[in-house]
């Protein structure tokens, strides 16, 4: 059955995380699944220092083979299309939801839930939710690890674009002029810093200050900058030792990939980095966004038990060390000998983590896939119901 239209509904919560998430979505779909894509958001202001060619100003662009839009109240009056998907729970205006159901093949209606490493998430993956009031049913797409999840955002030819850049010293040495005026010097250890607001970085700052490892630290745009820049003012006569800062104008998001895929150690937060951080396949320390009562360590703790944080090696026990400390704004400073003595291990540990996950089907082909087979079954039902053998 042919699906040839999709709108794609985002609120920006924390900046750019779920903004970045779907506008790496919508352009896939559109640029390698042939839809005409429709991205509903709140945010334009934001959305625009990931998209610079953006005009923040209007209600509706073409960009990037899609459709842009505003989410005010025109977003309620719009025809639906055939796959709807509301990222992270934001739920679509009620009048538009009220026409989904008018329709005589009724949309693929999916709910893109946030990404887990925790084993329940395969579970729920694909579960439907019937509307209490009209003859709709969402259904719950969940991120993963597993093949039995959603999978993770992957552009199609990625990897191997990522690994020509890194074998390119050339383009890399270009990438660096271009981004930071200035490339790391010769042996120094090249490090993306991106993260929330955390008390353990200003130590960590002095340990790669007053450390033996040449390093070359560049500094994204983010939350954490105030906390880089008041450590820097404090520093006075005594400079910043071993310690070189580069501080990055705001970077789009194909020069972020190159940015991970260009260090040797990344600094990541929230969920859109994180996964960008693995695509890398370098080493990297998750800053994870924080939940009421804690919840936010389970899931950290799960994902690190995926990853292998749990064998028992030196430079695994050092990595799970790190995080936990990280998180916990404890003391990364002390932390970070171990980590460093570890990053060779941990360097190989990256390279097939990052081709363990690349063996799994992309999100977006298994989101139009899925998609696909609702819209199947909702307009052939005797027909899907006898396949199932029920």
């Amino acid at each position: 059955m042919s699906v040839t239209r999709c709108d794609i509904f985002c609120k920006v919560i924390d900046n750019y995380g779920d903004i970045g998430v779907c506008w790496r979505l919508a352009r896939q779909l559109a640029a390698e699944q042939g839809l005409a894509v429709r991205l509903w958001v709140d945010d334009l202001a934001s959305f625009a220092r990931l998209a610079p060619a953006l005009d923040a100003s209007a209600a509706q662009q073409r960009l990037a083979d899609l459709d842009i839009c505003r989410w005010d109240g025109a977003a309620a009056s719009a025809t639906p299309a055939d796959i709807v998907i509301e990222a992270f729970a934001c739920d679509p205006p009620a009048a538009y939801v009220e026409a989904m159901a008018k329709r005589p093949r009724k949309p693929a209606w999916i709910n893109l839930e946030y990404l887990s490493a925790e084993g329940w998430v395969e579970g729920s993956h694909g579960l439907p939710s019937p509307h209490p009031r009209l003859p709709l049913v969402k259904h719950f797409f969940f991120p993963g690890f597993t093949p039995a999840t959603g999978g993770l955002i992957r552009e199609k030819g990625l990897i191997d674009r990522l690994r020509a850049f890194q074998a390119d010293a050339a383009s890399q040495a270009a990438f660096w002029q271009r981004i930071a005026g200035q490339a790391p010097a010769a042996g120094a250890l090249s490090i993306s810093l991106f993260a929330y607001e955390n008390a353990a970085l200003p130590g960590l700052l002095d340990a790669w200050a007053s450390g033996e490892r040449n390093i070359f630290c560049a500094v994204t745009s983010g939350r954490h900058l105030p906390q880089v820049d008041a450590w820097l003012a404090s520093r006075g006569a005594a400079g910043c030792g071993k310690l070189q800062l580069a501080f990055l104008p705001f970077l789009d998001q194909g020069d972020y990939d190159h940015l991970l895929a260009a260090c040797a150690l990344n600094f990541v937060r929230g969920e859109d980095s994180f996964v960008r951080a693995q695509w890398a396949g370098r080493p990297f320390v998750w800053h994870i966004y924080r939940q009421e009562e804690d919840w936010h360590r389970v899931k950290l703790d799960a994902f690190l038990h995926r990853y292998g944080a749990s064998s028992g090696t030196a430079g695994m026990r050092a990595l799970k060390d790190f995080w936990q400390a990280w998180e916990r704004e404890s003391d990364a400073g002390g932390q970070w000998p171990a980590l460093l003595a570890a990053l060779p291990e941990l360097a190989a540990h990256a390279a097939s983590w990052q081709q363990k996950l690349a063996e799994d089907t992309d999100l977006a082909s298994k989101l139009l896939i899925f998609c696909q087979n609702l819209l199947e079954c909702a307009a052939f039902p005797k027909a899907a119901t006898g396949a199932s053998g029920n």
